[in-house]
């Protein structure tokens, strides 16, 4: 059957998407604003938030005032402050393995770029950097405790690590690129993210995927140039975003080597997958026909759009467990005082 077929028959069925309902987090307390990252399937959630609140009449997110945010776990209804690393006065959590460990990235000063951590039991380690760097961030981790992310190596640029059993590894570039990032890893120790192609100017990107130390390129969609990979589940079905012939970006799914194009919510011409579990549901962000950008999850062929909390126009989702909760943030209207929360979905 080919995916025009599977995609035509899933449209009659229900979307489960339908049934989620939109749940406000909050924020740590006297913060602002929230982001959650990742959730696992005990229902833990992971991301960050203000602490503080900034100095009246200045945008959060400007600097200095970016530095007011802390990694955060929330668990039965109550957000903990991760803290950050010694010396450290920002932090942010990523990601969270179905043990309840946490990776991320905090500074360890007040101005530096900062450092991948591993939180575990209340301790939070530094996960150092690459040989002569002085930058790593942590960004996905699997069950066997295996951490990815990028860090600077010696030379300059940036590319992706893998770092397991103590050690941080380089894992290189795809051929002719000189930076890359990994943002996924799966319990086989699969690695996705992006690389460069080129040197650049300009840099070309595509997303990639390593497995026993060898990186494939993963290609585009047809007659793109860019794409880049966000995550994937345990049977190598990956997910992200590339560009289409006409320039658009759209959430992909690639699996037994092709990446298919899932479209945008009905009017969009945008979208970004950032999240797949083992049933193959995928939560992502797409432009609506409002103008503004809704998450969304794509199920059985359906791409549902998730809606907003109360009063927003924005929302995106960034992890789903295997029981369908969604993570992600909203704002709560789009006006100059407007504050951005994480929020779950839940049935």
């Amino acid at each position: 059957m080919t995916v025009f077929a599977v995609l035509a028959a899933a449209a009659s069925q229900p979307a489960i998407g339908q049934s989620l309902t939109i749940n406000d987090l909050g924020t740590l307390p006297g913060g602002r604003d929230s982001f959650a990252t990742g959730i696992n399937s005990r229902g833990q959630v992971v991301g960050y938030s203000s602490y503080s609140a900034p100095a009246a009449g200045v945008i959060p997110f400007s600097p200095p005032h970016n530095r007011i945010f802390h990694a955060f776990l929330f668990e039965k209804g109550v957000m903990t402050d991760l803290g950050a690393l010694p010396g450290g006065n920002y932090s942010e959590a990523l990601a969270i393995n179905e043990r309840g460990q946490v990776v991320g990235f905090s500074r360890t000063n007040t101005v530096g770029p900062g450092h991948a951590f591993f939180y575990d039991q209340g301790v939070m380690t530094d996960l150092g950097t690459l040989p002569g760097g002085t930058y790593s961030q942590a960004t996905a981790i699997n069950n066997r405790g295996q951490v990815v992310g990028s860090a600077d190596p010696a030379g300059g640029g940036q590319h992706a690590f893998l770092f397991d059993n103590g050690v941080m590894a380089d894992l290189g570039t795809l051929p002719g690129g000189n930076n890359s990032d990994a943002t996924g890893i799966n319990n086989r120790g699969q690695v996705v993210g992006l690389s460069t192609i080129v040197a650049g100017p300009p840099l070309t990107n595509h997303a990639f995927s390593n497995e026993n130390g060898v990186m494939s390129d993963l290609g585009t969609l047809p007659g793109g140039t860019y794409s880049q990979a966000f995550a994937t589940n345990n049977k190598g079905q990956v997910v992200g975003l590339a560009d289409t012939a006409s320039g658009a970006q759209h959430a992909f799914l690639y699996q037994q080597g092709q990446m298919t194009d899932l479209g945008t919510l009905p009017g969009g011409s945008f979208s970004a997958a950032y999240g797949i579990n083992e049933r193959g549901d995928i939560v992502g962000v797409s432009e609506s026909a409002s103008g503004y950008s809704h998450a969304f999850l794509f199920s059985d062929g359906v791409m549902t759009d998730l809606g907003t909390l109360p009063g927003g126009t924005y929302s995106e989702a960034l992890g789903i467990n295997g029981s369908g909760q969604v993570v992600g943030d909203g704002n709560d209207s789009h006006t100059v005082s407007s504050s951005t929360h994480a929020v779950l979905w839940t049935k």
